[in-house]
């Protein structure tokens, strides 16, 4: 799976990008959060990605932050919200505004997406709630802060390892240190969990 490209942006037509990597040409969608971030064309850009795999189409998709693609993976789980749907749900709110959405049960907000009708909003914040957590930071990619410290990279393995994001982020809390690496945050948050 293609996870992440680094290279000079070509095009900007929203939704498309067009993004040259040592010569190849990377065509990626992207929300609106993520366009407002870039560079302008000719910069170097790099993005965090998705590959998408249909019967008809393989779509890569781009997301500045981890947030963003993680929402996006979550998004795509739920019954009836498909690739494209998650893209203009990630285009119309930012992740920590869906996430407070979602943990306020307010479906009424998410109606005013475009394509989001009363049912699926219904659908995402029952079965959204459980995936987000309400206490993560955002991290951008590219111009912003590096998404690849210690703490990131643990949140994201223990929540590779089952845990729920509020969960491990609750683990991580006990265990941070700014020394520590990701590898020492992983043993003494999991230490953590079984020693309670």
């Amino acid at each position: 799976m293609i996870a992440q490209l680094r290279g000079k942006l070509l095009e900007k037509q929203p939704p498309a990008l067009l993004i040259d990597v040592n010569g190849v040409g990377y065509e990626v969608e992207a929300p609106m959060s993520t366009f407002y971030n870039l560079p302008a064309v000719g910069e170097n850009v790099t993005l965090l990605t998705h590959l998408h795999v249909r019967e008809d189409a393989q779509i890569l998709f781009g997301f500045g932050s981890r947030e963003e693609r993680s929402l996006f993976r979550n998004l795509i789980k739920v019954s009836g919200v498909g690739a494209k749907l998650a893209l203009t749900v990630l285009s119309g709110i930012s992740v920590d505004d869906f996430t407070t959405t979602v943990h306020s049960g307010d479906a009424t907000s998410l109606t005013r997406l475009p394509g989001i009708g009363r049912k699926t909003a219904e659908r995402l914040v029952m079965e959204m709630r459980d995936k987000l957590d309400p206490d993560a930071v955002s991290s951008t990619v590219g111009g912003g802060p590096a998404v690849s410290d210690a703490g990131q990279d643990a949140l994201s393995a223990l929540q590779s390892l089952g845990y729920k994001p509020a969960e491990a982020a609750r683990l991580l809390k006990k265990v941070t240190a700014p020394d520590l690496g990701s590898e020492q945050l992983i043993r003494l948050a999991l230490r953590q969990a079984v020693n309670g």
